[in-house]
């Protein structure tokens, strides 16, 4: 069920709120149950028997974790249950990589997987792992099976994040203090109605313009150095907004329950660094990667050089995470390279000692070769496919890797893009929009900053320009982006995360 349809907001959305509502006046435990009840509905609404696959994991790593309790075999049954969920995500992700490989190095005959990929398994199976993992380490180990099936399961981050943590969301319900404030749901309504027209209004138009083009070269086609241009910026924005919007929903709805999810995104664009961009982008993510696997492999602690091999694993495996497929391994791998040759620059660069602060000349220069870099690893992120990749950067660089097959703007038929505006006015549209999207991301303050939320609340990011207050002037400017988001509605596009 996406939260940009209409099931969800006029049907799933209201229902839960008043049942929550309803049961909330009997005590707080039954608005948990609530809470819980309706995550397993919105669940199973894609497709029920994997619900049954998500509630054996739940009572698998529940019962694990109350296994743990003996210290004498806290570390055995730890890492049994690391085992179990690693072996169950890689065999719906990854059976058919390992099987494709194996045909093109083996040229056996070998069978195809008819595997279905359960909706969020990447990201509920993480969030357990760490909780095993904690336990391991001497965190407590939690005894109330309703708070530990709503912290997997809660339905706003249930599919595509944020990654939470056990610590910082069962005692928010074991508090028992949700959804007691008018001024909290209204927070959270204007919060949702924002990342809503983030993904509908701005990420899906991206989108016709990025598709088309990386569909064109995933067959073999070559594009345009305008053409190439437009259709990776376009995904570039597109996957933010798309992404940001999705977290920012997440963080709305959690709030009109009176739960709090971290902030996952702080305008990862304006990073003037490869370092600076992933303190900023998919946060809990990065919190995931650092704290489970980076600092358990030796972090920085062990020399520079098994420093080095440490982030170039880490990312690695980060993109192996995303998707099963050597593009997205080059994608991790590109940012791992940049992360080695930042940490090198920052060790190594004369200024260090006598300019701790980097001159406005400094701070462009860092921007844009940090936003050329990120933009260029998104071309093996969203092509299906190597050599698209390839082709795709051939037209970056205006060359054709393949002559016969160049395109060029006048023959647009070819990609199955729309023509009714004509080649050279499309061209221009789609500029205009990328630009006008990339305005906002470097220009506007984020949304969690714009409501003050979370971390935003004091410090010198929490003066931004541009302030909700609950007035009549936010209710309508949230009405009206709430309108204009329904109305794009009618284009189903998906989050481009339920995929990974």
């Amino acid at each position: 069920m996406l939260f940009s349809s209409f099931t969800f907001v006029f049907q799933f959305l209201p229902a839960t709120i008043l049942a929550f509502a309803a049961a909330r006046r009997h005590s707080p435990r039954a608005g948990i149950m609530v809470l819980v009840g309706a995550s397993l509905v919105f669940y199973g609404a894609w497709r029920p028997v994997y619900l049954l696959l998500f509630l054996a994991s739940v009572l698998a790593n529940f019962s694990l974790g109350l296994a743990m309790d003996d210290p004498a075999r806290r570390r055995v049954v730890g890492m049994t249950g690391v085992a179990l969920n690693l072996s169950l995500l890689c065999f719906f992700k990854y059976t058919n990589f390992l099987l494709d490989n194996l045909r093109m190095v083996s040229g056996a005959s070998l069978p195809f997987a008819d595997i279905v990929l359960p909706l969020g398994i990447s990201f509920f199976t993480f969030q357990q792992i760490a909780y095993l993992v904690d336990v391991m380490r001497g965190a407590k180990v939690e005894r109330d099976i309703v708070s530990y099936t709503l912290f997997v399961s809660f339905f706003p981050h249930l599919i595509a994040g944020p990654l939470v943590h056990h610590a910082e969301m069962i005692p928010q319900f074991k508090r028992g203090r949700t959804g007691r404030s008018a001024l909290l749901a209204a927070r959270g309504s204007a919060i949702f109605a924002a990342g809503l027209f983030k993904k509908v209004f701005i990420a899906d138009n991206l989108a016709q313009f990025a598709n088309p083009v990386f569909a064109h070269v995933d067959g073999g086609g070559a594009v345009t150095a305008s053409w190439a241009w437009l259709a990776t910026l376009a995904y570039t924005l597109q996957i933010y907004f798309d992404f940001s919007g999705y977290s920012d929903m997440a963080i709305g709805l959690a709030l009109m329950f009176g739960i709090r999810l971290p902030v996952n995104f702080r305008s990862p664009y304006k990073a003037t660094s490869i370092i600076d961009f992933w303190r900023r982008w998919h946060i809990t993510l990065s919190r995931f990667l650092r704290d489970y696997l980076y600092i358990p492999l030796g972090g920085n602690r062990r020399g520079a050089s098994r420093r080095y091999a440490n982030l170039m694993l880490t990312m690695l495996l980060g993109g192996l995470w995303h998707g099963a497929g050597w593009n997205f391994l080059v994608w991790g791998g590109l940012h791992g390279a940049y992360l080695c040759v930042n940490h090198v620059w920052l060790m190594w660069r004369p200024e260090r000692k006598h300019r701790p602060s980097p001159t406005w000349t400094g701070r462009a220069f860092g921007w844009t070769l940090t936003f050329i870099a990120v933009v260029v690893a998104w071309v093996f992120f969203r092509a299906r496919t190597m050599a698209g990749a390839g082709q795709l950067l051939c037209g970056l660089g205006g060359v054709a890797a393949r002559g016969d097959a160049y395109v060029s703007p006048g023959i647009l038929r070819v990609m199955d893009l729309p023509l009714m505006v004509g080649a050279e006015r499309l061209l221009l549209i789609g500029w205009g929009a990328a630009l006008v999207a990339l305005a906002f991301a470097l220009l506007l303050p984020n949304v969690p900053q714009i409501f003050r939320y979370h971390e935003y609340r004091r410090g010198p990011e929490s003066t931004a320009l541009v302030r909700w207050r609950p007035n009549l002037a936010w209710a309508v400017l949230t009405a009206a982006a709430f309108v204009v988001s329904l109305l794009g509605m009618w284009q189903r596009v998906e989050f481009l995360y339920f995929q990974f």
